[in-house]
């Protein structure tokens, strides 16, 4: 058994990987959100910890992960992700805590080819600065960590991914939230592979030059 920490659990893939994890495991949950009591389904779960607080609060960061082994961080937005995170890592410091994954965003590397990788940048060109200044802080923080770079998210019912590395670059155009999450659980679960690795996630067969809804 393992105490995860998932900072920004009231997200949708935090969602997913909370309902995953409380079902497949028996992993115990710290829940760090600003407004706990949007997830007060879990405050008589014995394996939940609530947490009320901001990514920008590091002390409170630090005193509810002492007793995690891994902390998940699923806070998304990339216009302050790096500020956000940077509070993260220091906690992380602060509290002795050494396992870091995070969600990213395809593009955060300059990853993405062709006229998919175009349409990308001139869509979430803004928020990219973001996750690639939070990707930057990350790798050299000397934290043992795993970044998920989803393609564009559908919200449709089912697990299908293949991943992807930076040197072989990025395919496709969209994945599932419930894919994400998938990949997040295992990779929480079994901490000592993707070390030190930035993971793309897309639905196979998906290629082209923007998501099939858009």
């Amino acid at each position: 058994m393992s105490k995860v920490m998932i900072i920004g659990a009231n997200g949708a893939i935090a969602q997913l990987v909370t309902q995953q994890l409380l079902a497949t495991t028996t992993d115990e949950l710290v829940l760090y959100l600003r407004r706990s009591q949007q997830l007060a389904n879990y405050a008589d779960n014995p394996r939940v910890t609530l947490v009320t607080g901001s990514s920008s609060d590091t002390d409170l960061l630090a005193r509810a992960m002492v007793d995690v082994d891994v902390v998940y961080s699923s806070l998304g937005n990339g216009v302050h992700l790096d500020e956000q995170t940077q509070h993260v890592i220091d906690a992380m410091r602060q509290a002795g805590k050494t396992r870091f994954i995070y969600i990213s965003a395809l593009g955060a590397h300059h990853e993405v080819p062709g006229k998919f990788g175009d349409w990308n940048d001139a869509i979430i060109g803004g928020e990219l600065v973001g996750f690639r200044k939070t990707a930057q802080l990350v790798a050299e923080s000397g934290l043992t960590y795993t970044e998920i770079r989803p393609a564009w998210l559908t919200n449709a019912n089912e697990v299908a991914y293949e991943t992807t590395d930076l040197v072989t670059g990025f395919k496709g155009t969209e994945v599932s939230r419930a894919s994400v999450a998938d990949f997040a659980v295992k990779v929480i679960t079994q901490p000592n592979t993707y070390q030190n690795a930035s993971v793309g996630l897309n639905k196979p067969n998906t290629d082209g030059d923007r998501p099939s809804w858009y």
